[in-house]
C-alpha cells in the first residue's frame, strides 16, 4: 500500500512497479534497503505489525493520525514575509518547534503544578536547504526582549502588541499562533510549518527509543525542584531526561542560555542516535517513536497525518549528522535588564538574513555550534566535527575554540 493510497488518493501503476535487475540480484536489493526513505520504513512497519498482531494496516494508520491535533492557524497571521526565491532543487523548509510546559494532560503534571495556562520555555527555528545538504535548529531565548506585534486570537479578536516584552509572553497569551506572528515580524523569515510538542510527547519519544547517551561532567543536585542526576557518561531515559532539559539552577551558570546549549546538545545526540542505531528500521520502536510523538504533537495541516510527518523527516535523508547543526541565535545582556537578553546586532540580523536567502552561516555567527555528529562528550559520535563547527575538535589555542569550550562549561556540558 502506497502514501497515496493511505492518503486516500490512487498511485501511478508504474511508479508502484520497480524493474527487476536479475543479473546483480543481492547487491541491487542491499541498495535498496539503504535508500528506504522513512515513509517506506514506517509503511512496511505497520504492514508487518497488522499481518504478526492482527491489527489491520488501515486500522494502526488511522490510530496514529488519530493522534495528532491539527490545528490550522493561517487566518490568525497577518501581513507575513514572503518567501525569497534561491536556487536549488527544492525550496528550503522552515519548522518553527514550541516546546509547551502545560501541566494537563497524561504525564505532563510533573511537579504538582496546576493552573497558570500555558507556556513556552523552547522555541527552535529548524531550517532545511533547498539543496537538502544542511540544516541548522536555532534556539531563541524565552528571555530575550523584543517588541510583540498584534496578533489574533483563535476567535478573531485583536491581542494588541507591547513593546520590550519577554519573547515567551506571545504563547502565554495567543499560543503558536502569535508566536510565529512574533517570529515573522521579528526575522522576516517565513514559517512554513509548526510543531508544538508537550513534556509527555518529548519523555516517550526518548524512551522509546532506548533513552538518549548524555555526558554530565558532575552530579546535577537540585533538591528545590525533586532534581538527582548522578555524573557520568550514560542512557538518561523517562523523567530523568526530562529532569535533566529543564534543570537550570545548579548546572553550569545557572543561566536559561546554558539550559538552551544542554537541550541542543541532548536533541543532537538524540537525532545521532536514531540514525546510527538503526531505530527507523526496528518495527518495534519505530512504532512507539511514533506513538508517543503523535499522541504529543500540535501541527499545522501541512503535517496532518504520519504520512506528512514521514515525508518531512525523509527530507533529511541526504544529510550527514555533521551537517545537522544547534546553535543559538547571537544574543548579548539586554543593556536595559540585566536579567534580560537583547539581539546582539548586527550579528542577529545577518544570521536571519542568511537563513532568509538559504545561505550558509559562516563560523563567524555560529561559534557555539553542536552537530549530531559530534555530541560533547558523547563517545559515540564521529571523529570529525566539533563543538565550534570546525573540522577537529583538537586541543587549540584560538580564541573562538576557547570561547567554545567556555559556552560549553557554562552550560554544564562535557568539554
Amino acid at each position: 500500500m502506497s502514501d497515496a493510497e493511505l492518503d486516500g488518493t490512487p498511485s501511478e501503476p508504474s511508479a508502484a512497479t520497480p524493474k527487476v535487475d536479475v543479473a546483480s540480484g543481492p547487491k541491487r536489493r542491499g541498495k535498496v534497503r539503504k535508500r528506504h526513505t522513512v515513509g517506506k520504513v514506517m509503511l512496511a512497519t505497520v504492514l508487518v505489525l497488522g499481518l504478526t498482531t492482527g491489527l489491520g494496516v488501515v486500522f494502526l494508520y488511522r490510530h496514529l493520525n488519530g493522534n495528532l491535533n491539527v490545528v490550522d492557524v493561517t487566518d490568525q497571521l497577518t501581513d507575513r514575509p514572503t518567501k525569497v526565491a534561491v536556487a536549488g532543487p527544492q525550496e528550503p523548509l522552515n519548522v518553527l518547534v514550541m516546546g509547551s510546559d502545560t501541566r494537563d494532560g497524561a504525564g505532563n503534571n510533573i511537579d504538582g503544578l496546576t493552573g497558570g495556562g500555558e507556556r513556552s520555555d523552547t522555541t527552535i527555528l529548524l531550517h532545511l536547504s533547498a539543496d537538502r545538504k544542511r540544516a541548522y535548529g536555532i534556539s531563541i531565548p524565552r528571555d530575550l526582549l523584543v517588541d510583540r506585534p498584534d496578533c489574533t486570537s483563535k476567535n478573531g479578536d485583536t491581542i494588541p502588541g507591547a513593546t520590550q516584552v519577554m519573547w515567551n509572553e506571545a504563547f502565554a497569551v495567543g499560543g503558536p499562533a502569535c508566536t510565529i506572528q512574533q517570529f515573522e515580524h521579528v526575522t522576516g523569515v517565513r514559517v512554513d510549518h509548526y510543531v508544538k510538542v508537550d513534556f509527555e510527547g518529548f519523555r516517550g519519544m526518548v524512551d522509546a527509543i532506548g533513552g538518549v547517551t548524555t555526558c554530565i561532567p558532575e552530579n546535577i543536585e537540585d533538591p528545590a525542584h525533586h532534581i538527582n542526576i548522578e555524573a557520568g557518561t550514560r542512557k538518561l531515559k523517562g523523567y530523568e531526561a526530562l529532569n535533566y532539559v529543564r534543570e537550570r539552577y545548579v548546572v553550569g551558570n545557572g543561566s536559561d542560555v546554558g539550559r538552551m546549549k544542554r537541550q541542543q546538545a541532548f536533541i543532537a545526540s538524540m537525532a545521532h542516535q536514531v540514525v546510527t542505531a538503526g531505530t527507523l528500521a526496528r518495527p518495534d520502536r519505530l512504532v512507539r517513536f511514533l506513538d508517543s510523538a503523535t499522541k504529543s504533537l500540535t501541527v499545522d495541516p501541512g503535517l496532518k497525518s504520519v504520512v506528512k510527518l514521514a515525508e518531512l523527516g525523509n527530507e533529511f535523508k541526504g544529510i550527514g549528522l555533521d551537517n545537522i547543526q544547534f546553535l543559538t541565535v547571537p544574543i548579548i545582556t539586554a543593556p536595559s535588564d540585566p536579567n534580560r537578553l537583547a539581539f546582539q546586532q548586527p550579528q542577529a540580523d545577518q544570521v536571519w538574513a542568511k537563513v532568509r536567502k538559504d545561505q550558509p552561516l559562516t563560523k563567524r555567527l555560529s561559534s557555539d555550534v553542536i552537530s549530531a555528529g559530534n555530541v560533547p562528550g558523547n563517545p559515540s559520535s564521529s571523529p570529525s566535527g566539533s563543538p565550534s563547527g570546525s573540522p577537529s575538535s583538537s586541543a587549540s589555542s584560538k580564541p573562538e575554540d576557547e570561547a567554545s569550550r567556555q559556552a560549553l562549561a557554562d552550560a554544564g556540558l562535557c568539554t
